[in-house]
């Protein structure tokens, strides 16, 4: 694993200057990821959302890297097409058969748990030789904050309102981690922002590793959490630390811890990271305990099977 000297003399590969909002969470988990890759060579791309319209802005881009702009919905289809293509040219002998090269998709959680994830399960079951990265703020920000499959139970979004007849979002989550653990890849992990030394780390694993990574990013939006732009970074940190957000790893398989800093006995109560943000403020109003409650018995069950399944 890098060490923070290291990582400080390498280059970033998404420069500054682009027009992605103040705080946002996707340039962050960019950089971090892009740190994780060494001086290796390497091709991105990007599915329809923030993190593509605020970088690539013609005649303009942020990116220092190769980079392919695709529909919402194709980002894993389109990189694994490259990774393939440049396997078939070294094959053919137009590309000298010891040359290196990365392939790296990025995507929202719109276009990856949900119009994406055809794509990306056939990209990730072909066992293509590439790194699918989802930066997960929780919503469909670049189009108007409407609900994703993401979308925390009892989160407002602009189609999950709150009012007399609904309290936010009424459905849980989608454990899109486990989802791509179960296609039996090498190397799959869960991480957040919050934690660069350990997101450099998972990235340099999953760049290193032969065939498909997967890595989750917890990546939150200040616009659309409805919280203050200086407080992402500490946001992702309680959403850790409550276990919201448990970070972990499957490697071949096997599951394991990513840090045993948060456990049953000492995590945070789950208010601690919903009431900062103003896309929560509802749940604090009486009348919404038993909701409150609920929500902190889905991350008590989530925490469980994480555990569980890592031997603990």
């Amino acid at each position: 694993m890098a060490t923070i000297k290291e990582l400080s003399r390498r280059e970033d590969r998404l420069e500054g200057g682009h027009r992605l909002c103040g705080g946002c969470g996707a340039s962050i988990a960019v950089r971090q990821v892009l740190l994780g890759a060494g001086e290796t060579p390497i091709i991105a791309g990007c599915a329809t959302g923030c993190l593509e319209v605020s970088t690539t802005i013609y005649p303009y881009s942020s990116w220092k890297v190769p980079f392919i702009h695709n529909a919402f919905e194709n980002s894993a289809a389109t990189i694994s097409g490259v990774e393939a293509a440049f396997k078939g040219l070294q094959r053919a002998g137009k590309i000298p058969a010891g040359k290196k090269m990365k392939f790296v998709a990025f995507g929202g959680d719109g276009g990856t748990y949900d119009i994406g994830l055809q794509s990306l399960s056939g990209a990730m079951e072909r066992g293509h030789d590439m790194v699918y990265v989802c930066y997960d703020n929780g919503a469909y920000m670049n189009t108007g904050i409407q609900r994703s499959s993401a979308t925390p139970l009892g989160a407002w979004a602009t189609t999950s309102e709150v009012g007399s007849a609904h309290q936010g979002k009424e459905q849980r989550r989608k454990d899109l981690t486990s989802i791509i653990a179960a296609h039996n890849i090498p190397y799959v992990a869960q991480a957040s922002i919050s934690d660069w030394k350990g997101l450099t780390a998972v990235a340099e694993k999953a760049f290193a590793s032969e065939g498909a990574a997967f890595i989750n990013v917890f990546a939150p939006c200040p616009r659309g959490w409805r919280i203050p732009h200086d407080m992402t970074v500490e946001i992702a940190k309680l959403a850790v630390d409550t276990a919201y957000w448990p970070l972990f790893e499957v490697v071949e398989g096997e599951w394991k811890m990513s840090t045993r800093r948060v456990t049953r006995e000492n995590r945070k109560p789950v208010e601690e990271f919903l009431r900062p943000q103003g896309r929560f403020k509802h749940l604090f109003k009486a009348g919404n305990e038993e909701l409150l409650a609920r929500i902190q018995d889905e991350v008590d069950r989530n925490f469980d099977y994480v555990l569980k399944r890592a031997g603990q």
